[in-house]
Order: structure tokens, then C-alpha cells, then sequence
């Protein structure tokens, strides 16, 4: 299982982190991608990263955005910098547990999904 949070009410300009907790595997042995859903648009990759420690940024959030993992605590990390009103949407994180043909950025790779957990950028 996947669990998200640290989602929130954030101004313009501002942090948050989001952390992605697993039970029942080690994420270091998973791919793991967190995705976002505007009220309205398709679920978007964000971010990914690979058993292996590979990071890839979707363009929006690059520079923005950074992935990292804590392995002692079985969890994934979203750090979110520079927040832009168009950041707003309920944030996912997912696990993968084999490549599908899709490519890591894809929803359809993932097998794993955690509850989302909602971000709002608003002044």
C-alpha cells in the first residue's frame, strides 16, 4: 500500500513537501512516479524514480521539483519550490513493479496507486 500527504494551502512562491509511505514492500525496489489531476484535465506524470535511483522531471516542474528517497523510512519524498497557481491538483504517488511498454511518465506503467493528496497554490 500507498499512503500521500503533506498536501496543502500554499502561496505563490512558496514549499511543500510531499511524502509518499509504502507498506508491504521496500520502495527501493520499485519504480516510483508521482502524478497530479486538475479538476478537469487527464492525470499528468511529474516525477519518477527508478529502483535504481534514475530521477526524471516532467517539464513544467523541472528545476522546481525534486524526487528523493529514505529508504529507512520506506518513503517517498516530493519537495515542491517556486509553487505556481497551475501546480494546483490532487498530487498521487504510485509504484511500478515492471516496465509495460508505456514509459515511466505514463499512468499506465504503475501498479500501486496511493489516495491523493490535494494541492492548492492560491494567493
Amino acid at each position: 500500500q500507498l499512503q500521500a500527504s503533506g498536501g496543502g494551502l500554499v502561496q505563490p512562491g512558496g514549499s511543500l513537501t510531499l511524502s509518499c509511505s509504502a507498506s508491504g514492500f521496500d520502495v527501493d525496489s520499485h519504480d516510483i512516479g508521482w502524478f497530479r489531476q486538475a479538476p478537469g484535465k487527464e492525470r499528468e506524470g511529474v516525477s519518477c524514480i527508478s529502483s535504481t535511483g534514475i530521477r526524471d522531471y516532467a517539464r513544467s516542474v523541472k528545476g522546481r521539483f525534486t524526487i528523493s528517497r529514505d529508504n529507512a523510512k520506506n518513503t517517498e519524498y516530493l519537495q515542491m519550490n517556486s509553487l505556481k497557481p497551475e501546480d494546483t491538483a490532487a498530487y498521487y504517488c504510485a509504484a511500478r513493479i515492471s516496465p509495460k511498454g508505456y514509459g515511466p511518465t505514463s499512468q499506465y506503467e504503475y501498479d500501486y496507486w496511493g489516495q491523493g493528496t490535494q494541492v492548492t497554490v492560491s494567493s
